[in-house]
């Protein structure tokens, strides 16, 4: 496909979905990028936790993740449908292939990674292992880490964010659905 035709091909940015791992920003960016462009913003995990009048974690514990996983996918499909929004994934969504396939191809979707490193993941999350199933399982964090970022990467966007405000990142986000 030539350049013209990509362009002629494109259409505008309805909905942006942020991935990353835990510890990105995404819950906070969130918020920022769905007020800039006047969005409604969406959590997909308390969304879930809501509906299912659970925390993650007893889903983890009661269920366990593949049970988790599929409740995850089907709640992202149905909100993706969306116009208007900005919506949070969990770190983990990522590795359903449905679900990057869906996010990936679907037609008016920015699907925006913030790309953080393991050990800022770590410092800002450091304490919050009782509601993060993923953090407590310290022994196979970085594994877990590294099995993610290539899958995060397949996202249209991929924004290093260590070194960046919230402000920073979401003024980014905003710059690339605009050029979209």
């Amino acid at each position: 496909m030539t350049t013209q035709e990509q362009s002629a091909s494109k259409t505008p940015c309805r909905r942006i979905v942020l991935t990353g791992f835990m510890g990105s920003g995404k819950s906070t960016v969130g918020p920022l990028v769905a007020a800039r462009l006047g969005w409604r913003f969406v959590d997909a995990d308390d969304v879930i936790e809501a509906e299912a009048g659970k925390p993650i974690a007893k889903i983890f514990e009661q269920h366990g993740e593949p049970h988790f996983r599929e409740i995850e996918r089907a709640t992202i499909e149905r909100l993706a449908a969306d116009d208007a929004l900005v919506l949070a994934l969990g770190g983990g969504a990522i590795e359903t292939e449905a679900t990057r396939t869906l996010l990936t191809h679907s037609e008016g979707t920015l699907l925006a990674h913030l790309e953080v490193q393991l050990a800022t993941t770590l410092a800002r999350c450091g304490g919050t292992e009782g509601t993060r199933p993923v953090l407590a399982d310290q022994a196979n964090l970085a594994k877990r880490y590294q099995r993610r970022l290539p899958l995060y990467r397949t996202a249209h966007i991929s924004i290093p964010v260590d070194n960046l405000t919230p402000d920073e990142v979401a003024d980014a986000i905003v710059r690339a659905a605009r050029t979209e």
